[in-house]
C-alpha cells in the first residue's frame, strides 16, 4: 500500500532526511520513532505530498504521489501534530467541510460524519465549537477528519498528544479495528507508546534510517544485550579471564573502580544460558568474593536510545533536522 524510495530532502547544504526507504502492507500498522528532530514530520510530509522530496519517491497504492498528486492523496488520510481545525466552526461543521474537501456526493455527508464522530466518540460535541473544545477534543476531531472517505493509508503525526490516559487506551483499541480496513504510519518519540499497537517499527535519528524491523526483532535485539553485573574483590587481570572463560559469556567489559572504590564487570551471555552457578563456583574457588551480581534487562527504549544516539550526538558524521518537529 506505501512503499518509500529512498527520499532525501535537502536545504541548500543542510540534510532533513536522506535515503529513507520503508514499506507499509495492507492493514499493516507501521511506528515512525525517533528522537525529536529526527525527521519524522518532514517524512509524513512527503508522504502526504505537503512537501516535495528532493529526490526519491512516494507510492500509495502504486500511484507515485509526486507524479499523480490528486488520486494518491484521495487515497491518504492525514493527522498533522497540530490538528487542522477551524476554532469557529462546529464540529460538524468542521467534518462537513472536510467532506467537500474530499469531493464527496452531498448525499454521502452525514453518513461519513456520523462514522467519524461514532468512532472517535465525537456524537456529543458535534454541535459545539472547537474553540471551545478541549486539546484531547480537538485531537479527535483533527482525527475524525483524516477518517472522511474512508482513505486507504492513514498518516497519524503524534496521535496521542493532548489525550488523557484513558483516551490514549481508547485511541490504540480504534487503531487495532482501523487496521482491518486501513494502512496506518503513526509517528512517536516514544517507543513503548507505539509497542502495543505496531506491527513494525521504523526507527529515524538525524534523518537517516536506524532500523526497520518488526517488534519481536528489537526485542531480540533487546535480549541480544542483556546479561550480568558484577562486582567482585580481586585481581581484575584474573576475574576477566575466569569470566572469558565461561563457554557462554560472549563479551566482557570493565569499567574502572567507582567512587566506592569497587570495578563493575558488564558480562554478556549468549541468548539464555544462566552462568549463575558456574561464574559463582569460579570465583569462590579463586578466593574472589562477590560484592554484586544482578541481571541486565534491556526494555525496547534502550534499543532506541542505542540506536539514535551515536547518530545525534555526532552532526559531522550525520545529517541535522532544520525543520522544526
Amino acid at each position: 500500500m506505501l512503499e518509500v524510495k529512498g527520499i532525501s530532502r535537502f536545504y541548500g547544504d543542510q540534510t532533513a532526511i536522506e535515503g529513507i526507504s520503508f514499506c507499509a502492507g495492507t492493514g499493516q500498522v507501521v511506528g515512525l520513532v525517533g528522537h525529536n528532530g529526527s525527521g519524522k514530520t518532514t517524512t509524513m510530509n512527503i508522504i502526504t505530498n505537503c512537501l516535495a522530496p528532493s529526490s526519491g519517491e512516494v507510492c500509495v497504492d502504486g500511484i507515485s504521489v509526486q507524479d499523480n498528486p490528486l488520486a494518491a492523496r484521495k487515497r491518504i488520510g492525514y493527522l498533522p501534530e497540530i490538528p487542522p481545525v477551524y476554532p469557529d466552526m462546529t464540529v460538524e461543521e468542521q467534518l462537513t467541510f472536510a467532506c467537500g474537501l474530499r469531493g464527496l456526493p452531498r448525499r454521502e455527508y452525514q453518513a461519513q460524519i456520523s462514522s467519524a464522530c461514532d468512532s472517535l466518540n465525537l456524537a456529543g460535541v458535534r454541535k459545539r465549537l472547537i474553540r471551545n473544545l478541549s486539546k484531547g477534543y480537538c485531537q479527535r476531531v483533527g482525527f475524525a477528519q483524516a477518517l472522511i472517505g474512508r482513505p486507504q493509508l492513514l498518516v497519524l503525526d503524534e496521535p496521542t498528544v493532548g489525550l488523557d490516559p484513558q483516551q490514549i487506551i481508547e485511541l490504540r483499541e480504534l487503531i487495532g479495528r482501523l487496521k482491518q480496513d486501513h494502512t496506518i504510519l503513526l509517528s512517536s518519540h516514544i517507543l513503548s507508546e507505539i509497542a502495543a499497537t505496531c506491527d513494525r517499527i521504523v526507527v529515524l535519528s538525524n534523518g537517516r534510517l536506524a532500523a526497520d524491523d518488526t517488534l519481536d526483532g528489537l526485542l531480540l535485539r533487546a535480549r541480544a544485550q542483556e546479561g550480568l553485573l558484577l562486582q567482585a574483590d580481586g585481581p581484575q587481570a584474573q576475574i576477566s579471564a575466569m569470566i572469558r572463560s565461561i563457554d557462554a559469556v560472549v563479551d566482557c567489559t570493565v569499567e574502572p573502580e567507582s567512587a566506592q572504590g569497587h570495578p563493575t564487570w558488564h558480562i554478556r551471555t549468549n541468548g539464555a544460558v544462566d552462568i549463575h552457578r558456574e561464574l559463582f563456583s569460579a570465583l569462590a574457588a579463586a578466593g574472589c568474593p562477590i560484592r554484586m551480581l544482578q541481571p541486565v534487562q534491556v526494555g525496547l527504549e534502550d534499543v532506541f536510545l542505542q540506536l539514535t544516539q551515536d547518530r545525534r550526538y555526532h552532526p559531522s558524521t550525520t545529517s541535522q533536522e532544520v525543520q522544526p518537529e
